[in-house]
């Protein structure tokens, strides 16, 4: 993959998991335990959507981390070589995530 090309990817990664984060925030906000504005089963469900929204955007920040880290790659010239090994990584995985840090080796490992 062009660096070019890794770079709008990565860009675009990034912008859509803002998207999301932004989407899902109101999602996020406390739930208010009040019962007698919202019933016992809808404060359950909110609840539960609370969750996973949560979860959701701990997954994002973790995605978003990877791609800001490999846009630095790509600004300090290190893109396209494992962080643990500095051996290149295979065009078709950087195809796959532009993002991996990592070759298939130290992925196994």
């Amino acid at each position: 993959m062009d660096i070019n090309t890794a770079k709008r990817r990565l860009t675009a990664m990034l912008a859509e998991l803002e998207i999301l984060r932004a989407q899902a925030a109101e999602n996020r906000k406390p739930i208010a335990l009040d019962q007698t504005s919202v019933g016992r089963l809808s404060r359950m469900d909110s609840l539960q959507i609370q969750a996973m929204d949560n979860a959701a955007e701990t997954s994002r920040s973790k995605q978003a981390l990877r791609i800001k880290a490999a846009l630095s790659r790509i600004e300090n010239d290190d893109f396209g070589y494992c962080v643990t090994c500095d051996e290149p990584i295979a065009p078709k995985r950087l195809d796959l995530d532009p993002s991996t840090p990592l070759c298939i080796n130290c992925a196994r490992g």
